[in-house]
């Protein structure tokens, strides 16, 4: 396959204008054409349900819609429906809105182990509010993260530890310690020895793998023996595994978590939530010193706020997360029995909960390689199929998924003859996609 055998020549021309206009091209570094075969990034014109158009005229079957944000599809008619409601009402105002207090009432329900909540835009937001929290309740300086999961926010406490760690003082980033998933032993060590400096343990309770068993339960008896604050991040994992997040499905209260992504259905809303005594901190009704925890011009916004209701309200009476699942293990099923017909199983791998499937690409050696990533994108792409992940829409239908299955199949076709070959180079037409977090452009 070569780059004229699926030309983007609008979407090339669109690349360069966003790259003289925008630091790297794209607002978010996880859309950037560098995650993309090279010449074969398309810049999106629209989408409806779980499909979407480049400007050239393409259409794709989606997946990871809007960086796992659109879960229900793009337009849902629900969810576009109460926003259009609202911009017909005015969007922001000098004083709090009606929708506040019943887009909380509406959240807290959803989530009843919160006992308050406080809406932002972004999820970097609200995890930063709640390390704020944290060491304004602790007196503690330090934030322990878990290192083995990818992304947290786009504040100094964490990004400091990642490899763009540019523009940021080493004295920040050394007050953050990392410590594994699933090593209940490890963390009790780390506790141990920054004794009493460990503000909070923040980390997404679920991953690729399930939690080992007693792992959070675990976790929330080492924060309270040690006095730290329990922070799950439910960016992902909020109602995609379970309407009440991670926290509901597996039992485990923590003091604080954070969600968004899905709860938007595209639009920008994200939440802080927790316990009365620690959220109260940041209001003005307890005699304590007052902390800044969240305060966001846009915040509160009503259109989002009608899209997070809307949303919740969907989920609970469509059995939206359910969906989600079914349609994942169908999907996962497909390549797997693909990848395995065209000989390269142990090559290219599906992991995650079904509500939210990402694959891996071995070389011939069974190590990760992203020249292989590269070989499998182009013959998506080719086949109407956008998946940076496999990460699925309830928008989503069994001929959507089958033909996703069908373009797999033809791509591991390829992977097959470039492992036979030893070297996936003749396929990649240009250089290989790239990790979002390195340290040279």
């Amino acid at each position: 396959m070569n780059t004229e055998d699926f030309p983007l020549p609008r979407s090339r021309r669109a690349n360069e204008r966003l790259h003289a206009l925008i630091p790297g091209g794209a607002h978010t570094y996880a859309k950037g054409d560098d995650q993309y075969p090279e010449d074969l990034a398309p810049v999106i014109s629209h989408g409806r349900g779980a499909h979407v158009w480049d400007v050239d005229g393409n259409r794709y079957v989606e997946y990871g819609s809007g960086l796992r944000s659109v879960s229900l599809g793009h337009v849902h008619p629900r969810v576009t429906e109460a926003v259009r409601r609202e911009l017909d009402r005015g969007g922001n105002f000098v004083r709090p809105s009606v929708l506040e207090v019943e887009a909380a009432e509406r959240f807290l329900a959803t989530v009843p182990t919160a006992e308050m909540v406080k809406f932002a835009k972004n999820g970097s937001d609200v995890t930063t509010a709640a390390v704020r929290l944290a060491r304004a309740v602790t007196g503690r300086p330090r934030v322990a993260v878990c290192g083995d999961q990818p992304f947290f926010s786009t504040d100094d406490w964490f990004i400091g530890t990642t490899p763009m760690p540019a523009g940021i003082p080493a004295a920040t980033t050394e007050l953050t310690l990392a410590f594994p998933y699933g090593d209940l032993a490890a963390t009790e060590e780390l506790l141990s020895r920054h004794r009493d400096e460990v503000a909070c343990l923040i980390l997404e309770p679920a991953g690729h793998s399930e939690p080992p068993p007693g792992y959070l339960a675990g976790l929330r008896e080492l924060a309270d023996r040690h006095g730290c604050v329990l922070v799950f991040d439910e960016m992902i994992t909020g109602l995609r595994w379970s309407e009440a997040g991670a926290q509901g499905l597996y039992g485990v209260v923590p003091d604080l978590s954070t969600f968004g992504k899905a709860l938007g259905n595209g639009f920008a809303v994200s939440a802080l939530a927790g316990r009365r005594e620690l959220m109260e901190r940041g209001g003005l009704r307890h005699s304590g010193e007052r902390v800044f925890l969240l305060s966001t011009t846009h915040g509160a916004e009503t259109h989002s706020l009608a899209a997070a209701m809307a949303v919740l309200t969907t989920y609970a009476e469509e059995g939206i997360t359910a969906r989600l699942h079914a349609l994942g293990e169908r999907l996962a099923a497909g390549v797997r029995a693909a990848a395995a017909g065209a000989g390269v199983g142990d090559h290219l791998l599906v992991r995650g909960r079904a509500s939210n499937l990402v694959f891996a690409t071995l070389d011939g050696a069974g190590r990760p390689s992203q020249e292989y990533r590269t070989l499998f994108l182009r013959a998506l792409l080719a086949g109407g199929v956008l998946a940076p992940s496999f990460v699925v829409s309830s928008a989503l239908d069994e001929a959507d998924i089958d033909h996703t299955v069908e373009v797999v199949a033809e791509a591991c076709a390829v992977y097959r003859k470039a492992l036979d070959a030893g070297d996936p180079t003749p396929w990649l037409a240009g250089r290989p996609v790239k990790p979002v977090f390195r340290r040279l452009a």
